[in-house]
């Protein structure tokens, strides 16, 4: 066995000598095409509803939750996936957040809300950690699909509609500052200012 690997290792080490430069540009272009179809395939199952989902954790409490909301059932039939909310739209940005989410798989792994005591007992750090996320990309996700462009303030509920045009001007804040518990149910704010 080693014999064969020391071997092997030396064919990889020398030149060509039998294949052309032509016949392993084409092979490595070939092999990178396929590399980045499967890692593009892998990234959108990654993003469906079902692939989320898929763990009881996620189907139990937010998911659940989720289904009692607008973003959920409304009048116009548009409804809102895992990934519309939580997975920004653009390429480079859904990359950057899926590895972020990386560290949320060693949770699941390790079980740290698989039990509904367990979920609600961090459902605090969960939503502030995502909230945080959010007010730090101007809540990237939220205008995947809503622009200020296209609101007609006149249709909104004067409260609303004053929040909104103040918001459009306003720098500092974000969709996120208002619209916390707008899928989810929020989690206990006991001692905490608004």
């Amino acid at each position: 066995m080693i014999k064969w690997l020391k071997f092997y290792w030396s064919l990889l080490r020398k030149p060509s000598v039998h294949y052309s430069i032509g016949f392993l540009t084409l092979s490595g272009f070939i092999a990178g095409i396929i590399f980045w179809g499967g890692f593009n395939t892998a990234l959108e199952v990654t993003n469906t509803e079902a692939f989320c989902i898929g763990c009881h954790e996620m189907q139990s409490n937010p998911y659940e939750e989720l289904k009692n909301t607008v973003h959920y059932t409304n009048r116009s039939g548009v409804r809102a996936e895992c990934s519309d909310c939580h997975v920004p739209h653009g390429w480079t940005h859904k990359v950057a957040r899926k590895m972020e989410a990386s560290k949320e798989v060693w949770g699941w792994v390790f079980g740290s809300i698989n039990t509904p005591e367990k979920y609600e007992a961090k459902r605090r750090e969960l939503a502030e950690r995502e909230w945080k996320r959010l007010k730090a990309n101007d809540s990237l996700e939220c205008r995947n699909c809503h622009e200020f462009d296209s609101m007609d303030f006149t249709l909104q509920d004067p409260r609303a509609a004053q929040a909104h045009s103040t918001a459009l001007v306003s720098s500092e804040q974000t969709c996120i500052d208002c619209h916390k518990g707008i899928a989810h149910k929020l989690p206990d704010m006991t001692g905490v200012h608004r």
